[in-house]
């Protein structure tokens, strides 16, 4: 099968550009700047920034199916103007503009990205389901919600097969964001305050979202669903840093504060964000995607997270 990624180089991509080359399939990786390696790909097409009026020709000739990774990710200190107005831009209308190429073009199926935020942007004890109602507030959430939407009327309009993967918190190797930052903190060995965190989350390992968005290009019973994907059992803060601590080769030494008075400590030095990300729970019931698709991530957590310990060590030098 002939395959177009977008976002090829990003940090998903990297991932599942060499699976899909690896799995016999040719792939063709989108990107914005002509000069972009990106290892695994047959052809390296540049395509600039993704919006309403992307020129998708080039990239889409001759292609069955498209992994739409490329998005405007979540940031904690957004510099844009209006925040809303610039997800939108990229994810919703450059989404619906992509959808649309990609049906005149004879392509028969794109499985596209989105994000747990999609569903909720707070954390809650609940978990999350293929059925949960969607209620994003942040610019973020409202506009992967919006980029569903409008994949799923191009779909209708036009009979383009359709699949969408909601996954939490992302790892492995190339990690950025809260992920690498916690990383950071176990490496130092510094006593960290979070052993009295009981709370649960989700997370998957990136070559398991590689696999999933893998599955999702080619199983017959995909087109149409809107799957959520992790690893397996949600793990505690607490849990996750010992985890960590032990693949980093640096004995996680948390102190159990009480969480009423972290939560005060955030909210006095302006860190509520990052502690609703650290102290809420947030997971997601994937039986959907297991039951539809057959599907199960070939990568335990202890294997995922040694992975990224190695990478990141490495990466220190």
């Amino acid at each position: 099968m002939r395959v177009l990624v977008t976002g090829a180089n990003g940090f998903v991509g990297r991932s599942l550009v060499p699976l899909l080359a690896a799995r016999g399939h040719w792939v063709r990786a989108a990107v914005r700047r002509d000069g972009t390696a990106v290892p695994g790909a047959a052809e390296v097409v540049a395509v600039g920034d993704i919006g309403p009026d992307t020129d998708w020709t080039r990239a889409l000739d001759g292609i069955d199916a498209v992994a739409h990774l490329a998005a405007r990710v979540h940031v904690m200190k957004d510099r844009a103007a209006d925040p809303l107005a610039a997800f939108r831009l990229v994810n919703r209308d450059g989404t619906r503009r992509l959808a649309e190429s990609a049906a005149a073009h004879g392509v028969r199926r794109v499985v596209s990205l989105s994000s747990v935020k999609a569903l909720v942007d707070e954390s809650q004890d609940a978990p999350l389901y293929a059925a949960t109602r969607p209620d994003p507030h942040s610019p973020y959430g409202v506009s992967k919600l919006e980029a569903e939407q409008a994949l799923g009327a191009v779909a209708e309009r036009t009979g383009l097969d359709t699949v969408v993967l909601r996954p939490p918190l992302v790892y492995g190797p190339g990690v950025g964001g809260n992920f690498r930052s916690l990383l950071r903190l176990v490496a130092t060995g510094l006593p960290l305050p979070l052993g009295g965190l009981d709370n649960r989350r989700s997370l998957i390992f990136v070559g398991n979202l590689a696999d999933a968005i893998a599955t999702a290009l080619t199983h017959p019973n995909a087109p149409g669903g809107r799957f959520l994907v992790q690893d397996g059992a949600p793990l505690s803060t607490s849990e996750l840093v010992r985890a960590i601590g032990d693949a980093l080769g640096k004995p996680a030494r948390l102190i159990p504060l009480p969480v009423g008075l972290l939560a005060l400590g955030a909210r006095l030095t302006g860190k509520q964000a990052v502690f609703d990300r650290i102290a809420g729970s947030l997971t997601v019931d994937d039986r959907a995607i297991r039951t539809a698709l057959d599907w199960r991530p070939p990568q335990d957590f202890a294997t995922g997270l040694r992975h990224t310990a190695e990478w990141f060590k490495a990466s220190r030098g």
